[in-house]
Protein backbone atom coordinates (compact mmCIF):
# COMPACT_ATOMS: atom_id res chain seq x y z
CA UNK A 1 0.00 0.00 0.00
CA UNK A 2 1.75 3.13 -1.17
CA UNK A 3 1.16 6.72 -0.16
CA UNK A 4 -1.62 8.58 -1.94
CA UNK A 5 -1.17 11.18 -4.66
CA UNK A 6 -1.97 14.70 -3.35
CA UNK A 7 -1.36 13.63 0.24
CA UNK A 8 1.31 15.39 2.27
CA UNK A 9 4.73 13.74 2.02
CA UNK A 10 5.71 12.39 5.46
CA UNK A 11 8.30 14.64 7.07
CA UNK A 12 11.63 13.32 8.28
CA UNK A 13 15.16 14.30 9.21
CA UNK A 14 18.04 11.88 8.55
CA UNK A 15 21.79 11.97 7.85
CA UNK A 16 22.84 13.13 4.36
CA UNK A 17 26.16 12.88 2.59
CA UNK A 18 27.21 16.52 2.49
CA UNK A 19 24.74 18.53 4.55
CA UNK A 20 24.86 16.73 7.90
CA UNK A 21 21.12 16.18 8.32
CA UNK A 22 18.53 16.56 5.60
CA UNK A 23 14.95 17.41 6.42
CA UNK A 24 12.03 17.39 4.02
CA UNK A 25 11.46 21.02 5.09
CA UNK A 26 14.76 21.91 3.33
CA UNK A 27 13.04 21.34 -0.03
CA UNK A 28 9.87 23.38 0.50
CA UNK A 29 9.65 25.89 -2.35
CA UNK A 30 11.23 23.44 -4.81
CA UNK A 31 10.13 20.25 -6.49
CA UNK A 32 11.67 17.12 -5.07
CA UNK A 33 12.51 13.68 -6.44
CA UNK A 34 12.95 11.23 -3.60
CA UNK A 35 13.95 7.81 -4.83
CA UNK A 36 14.38 4.78 -2.63
CA UNK A 37 16.83 2.14 -3.77
CA UNK A 38 17.98 -1.16 -2.22
CA UNK A 39 21.77 -0.91 -1.98
CA UNK A 40 24.79 1.23 -2.89
CA UNK A 41 26.98 0.08 -5.76
CA UNK A 42 24.80 -2.78 -6.97
CA UNK A 43 24.01 -3.01 -10.72
CA UNK A 44 20.43 -1.64 -10.79
CA UNK A 45 21.00 0.99 -8.14
CA UNK A 46 24.15 2.21 -9.89
CA UNK A 47 22.31 2.61 -13.22
CA UNK A 48 19.42 4.46 -11.56
CA UNK A 49 21.73 6.74 -9.56
CA UNK A 50 23.94 7.52 -12.57
CA UNK A 51 20.88 8.25 -14.72
CA UNK A 52 19.54 10.78 -12.19
CA UNK A 53 23.08 12.22 -11.97
CA UNK A 54 23.29 12.67 -15.77
CA UNK A 55 19.95 14.50 -15.81
CA UNK A 56 20.58 16.54 -12.65
CA UNK A 57 21.11 19.89 -14.43
CA UNK A 58 17.77 19.41 -16.24
CA UNK A 59 16.03 18.72 -12.92
CA UNK A 60 17.71 21.78 -11.37
CA UNK A 61 16.52 23.99 -14.24
CA UNK A 62 12.99 22.99 -13.24
CA UNK A 63 13.69 23.95 -9.59
CA UNK A 64 13.83 20.32 -8.58
CA UNK A 65 16.17 18.61 -6.11
CA UNK A 66 17.05 14.93 -6.28
CA UNK A 67 17.83 12.69 -3.29
CA UNK A 68 18.49 8.97 -3.15
CA UNK A 69 17.57 7.06 0.02
CA UNK A 70 18.67 3.63 1.20
CA UNK A 71 19.46 1.88 4.45
CA UNK A 72 23.20 2.05 3.76
CA UNK A 73 25.48 4.03 6.09
CA UNK A 74 26.88 7.47 5.25
CA UNK A 75 30.30 5.84 4.86
CA UNK A 76 28.89 3.52 2.20
CA UNK A 77 27.08 6.45 0.53
CA UNK A 78 30.27 8.53 0.46
CA UNK A 79 32.18 5.73 -1.26
CA UNK A 80 29.34 5.27 -3.76
CA UNK A 81 29.18 9.02 -4.46
CA UNK A 82 32.94 9.36 -4.92
CA UNK A 83 33.18 6.31 -7.17
CA UNK A 84 30.54 7.60 -9.61
CA UNK A 85 31.00 11.37 -9.04
CA UNK A 86 27.38 11.78 -7.96
CA UNK A 87 26.51 15.46 -7.63
CA UNK A 88 23.55 15.18 -5.27
CA UNK A 89 23.12 13.93 -1.71
CA UNK A 90 22.31 10.41 -0.65
CA UNK A 91 20.34 9.95 2.56
CA UNK A 92 21.14 7.24 5.11
CA UNK A 93 18.11 5.64 6.75
CA UNK A 94 19.87 3.05 8.88
CA UNK A 95 16.98 2.98 11.37
CA UNK A 96 14.37 2.34 8.64
CA UNK A 97 12.25 5.29 9.85
CA UNK A 98 11.77 6.93 6.46
CA UNK A 99 11.52 3.60 4.64
CA UNK A 100 8.57 2.68 6.84
CA UNK A 101 6.93 6.14 6.68
CA UNK A 102 7.04 5.97 2.87
CA UNK A 103 5.90 2.33 2.91
CA UNK A 104 8.84 1.13 0.80
CA UNK A 105 10.09 -1.52 3.24
CA UNK A 106 8.35 -4.79 2.46
CA UNK A 107 8.39 -8.36 1.25
CA UNK A 108 10.41 -8.98 -1.89
CA UNK A 109 10.88 -12.09 -3.99
CA UNK A 110 14.11 -12.98 -5.68
CA UNK A 111 14.93 -16.34 -7.23
CA UNK A 112 12.16 -18.06 -5.30
CA UNK A 113 13.19 -16.60 -1.94
CA UNK A 114 11.08 -14.18 0.04
CA UNK A 115 12.78 -11.59 2.20
CA UNK A 116 12.28 -8.09 3.60
CA UNK A 117 13.89 -5.27 1.66
CA UNK A 118 13.54 -1.88 0.04
CA UNK A 119 10.99 -1.83 -2.76
CA UNK A 120 12.48 0.45 -5.44
CA UNK A 121 10.10 3.43 -5.38
CA UNK A 122 10.28 7.06 -6.52
CA UNK A 123 8.22 9.97 -5.24
CA UNK A 124 7.77 13.30 -7.03
CA UNK A 125 6.85 15.95 -4.47
CA UNK A 126 5.64 19.48 -5.20
CA UNK A 127 6.88 22.80 -3.80
CA UNK A 128 4.44 22.62 -0.89
CA UNK A 129 5.38 19.08 0.14
CA UNK A 130 2.51 17.22 -1.55
CA UNK A 131 3.03 13.97 -3.43
CA UNK A 132 2.46 14.50 -7.16
CA UNK A 133 3.34 11.04 -8.42
CA UNK A 134 4.57 7.68 -7.16
CA UNK A 135 6.42 5.06 -9.18
CA UNK A 136 6.59 1.72 -7.40
CA UNK A 137 8.49 -1.43 -8.28
CA UNK A 138 10.58 0.76 -10.56
CA UNK A 139 12.27 -0.74 -13.59
CA UNK A 140 15.60 1.06 -13.67
CA UNK A 141 16.16 1.47 -17.42
CA UNK A 142 14.85 4.85 -18.58
CA UNK A 143 13.29 5.62 -15.18
CA UNK A 144 15.11 8.91 -14.45
CA UNK A 145 14.15 10.18 -17.92
CA UNK A 146 10.50 9.27 -17.31
CA UNK A 147 10.53 11.15 -13.98
CA UNK A 148 12.07 14.18 -15.71
CA UNK A 149 9.45 14.10 -18.50
CA UNK A 150 6.65 13.86 -15.93
CA UNK A 151 8.05 16.89 -14.11
CA UNK A 152 8.45 18.83 -17.38
CA UNK A 153 4.78 18.23 -18.17
CA UNK A 154 3.71 19.38 -14.69
CA UNK A 155 5.82 22.55 -14.86
CA UNK A 156 4.40 23.45 -18.30
CA UNK A 157 0.83 23.54 -16.98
Amino acid sequence: MTLKINSKAPSFKIPATSVGKYSLKNSIGKYLVLYFYPKDDTPGCTIETNDFNKLLTKFKKLECEVYGVSKDSLKSHDKFRDKYKIKYDLLADEEFKVLKKYKVWGKKKFMGREFMGIIRTTFLIDKKGKILKVWDNVKVKGHAKEVLETLQNIVKK
